[in-house]
């Protein structure tokens, strides 16, 4: 005997969420869906740090100082953990207006400008906001149907309005905004660390072994591809040094400014205006603290929130029996189930004639037409 049992489908909100983000581990990691050059940056990483593990570094702990991997690990660890950080986390998404919240914003705006004549351009939506006695505007969004924060400004790769929107950056494949910032900051600072590092004792290692392989203790022959390898090395950490670095350098300005690249970009604090910052404090130090170590907001997403939940009927095979309803004996229930049958199938009209006869059948069975009955309709 089949039944039909319901059950339940829970659907959390980052299932649903809008815009251009990939979820994974049920919401835990966000990240943009463009990530090729994500892995190209993790390639290069691991690629070469393996590398300089696997080859220079067991030469030069033995010949220099066992403190030489220790610090390179430390240093691989950290930039490793800021990047994963970095990338997997919420950049400071700002959620997109309800329809009803929609309806009621665009009711304010067409109270303020009133109507305007066809073939007029309206005005721009923009809302004044004073931050340490200077206006800010807020511009209004037709994607998210929000005015935006200050400072916040919507992506156009991941299609989400950011806070404290910085840029959007391929290399760790998710935007950088207020949540992640100081992560991305920490992770270009000890990547060129890193960079330097390794460069250096690369460097170092190939002096070494061109003055003469009587010093390293191996033959010619066997130091000839370990150098090949080492060369290569050299090669990517030259070409990844200048940008590196040159990134960690602008972004120290920006902090020290407390400035932001699509401030400094689109020229907000600077140019003809001549406004000055709101946000900075006049001080290097207080900036920086405030950057890098102000306090973290949470995530106003709730990726894992539960939305709703949908049930689903599927037919269930197995009926099993409750221990409060014991099975009833064979002939008492053949006879209750032909009882109850006889309750639910109707009887044929019959005559008020046929009526005491029919009073006189017994209540466990069917009540039967007569054959004069059925003649007469035939």
């Amino acid at each position: 005997m089949s039944v039909m049992v319901a059950r339940k489908k829970v659907v959390r909100k980052w299932e649903k969420l809008p815009g251009r983000n990939t979820f994974c581990c049920d919401g835990r990691i966000m990240m943009a869906r463009q990530k090729g050059i994500f892995y190209l940056t993790l390639f290069l990483i691991l690629g070469t740090c393996a590398l300089f593990f696997a080859f220079e570094c067991r030469y030069l702990a033995v010949q220099l100082s066992p403190a030489i991997p220790v610090f390179a690990a430390v240093l691989f660890l950290f930039a490793m953990a800021t990047l994963l950080r970095t990338s997997f986390s919420d950049p400071g998404v700002i959620p997109r207006a309800l329809p009803d919240e929609a309806a009621f914003i665009e009711m304010e705006i067409e109270a303020t400008n009133g109507t305007v004549p066809q073939g007029q351009r309206p005005p721009p939506r923009i809302k004044n906001f004073q931050i340490n006695n200077q206006i800010v505007k807020l511009k209004y969004c037709y994607t998210c149907k929000i005015f935006r924060p200050p400072r916040a400004s919507h992506c156009s790769i991941c299609d989400n309005c950011v806070e404290r929107f910085d840029h959007h950056c391929p290399w760790v494949g998710n935007c950088v905004g207020k949540r992640n910032y100081r992560y991305f900051y920490l992770f270009i600072l000890s990547l060129s660390l890193l960079t330097i590092y390794i460069f250096t004792f690369n460097i170092v290692y190939v002096a070494l072994s061109e003055s003469g392989c009587g010093v390293l203790g191996w033959d010619c022959s066997q130091a000839v591809p370990l150098t090949l390898l080492t060369v290569l090395e050299v090669l990517i950490c030259f070409f990844t040094l200048w940008s590196v670095v040159g990134l960690t350098g602008f972004h120290t300005f920006l902090v020290a400014l407390n400035q932001t690249t699509n401030e400094d970009i689109k020229g907000s604090w600077t140019g003809k205006n001549r406004v000055q910052n709101p946000y900075s404090h006049g001080n290097i130090v207080k900036n920086c603290c405030e950057v890098l170590c102000g306090p973290l907001p949470p995530s106003v997403l709730d990726r894992r929130g539960i939305l709703q939940q949908e049930e689903s009927t599927a037919p269930d095979e197995s009926c099993p029996r409750g221990p409060s309803a014991p099975e009833p004996a064979g002939g008492q229930g053949e006879e209750s189930l032909t009882a109850a049958f006889s309750l639910q199938v109707p009887a044929p009209p019959l005559s008020s004639a046929e009526m005491p006869e029919e009073k006189q059948q017994t209540s466990g069975e069917l009540p039967v037409p007569p054959q004069d009955a059925g003649q007469a309709e035939h």
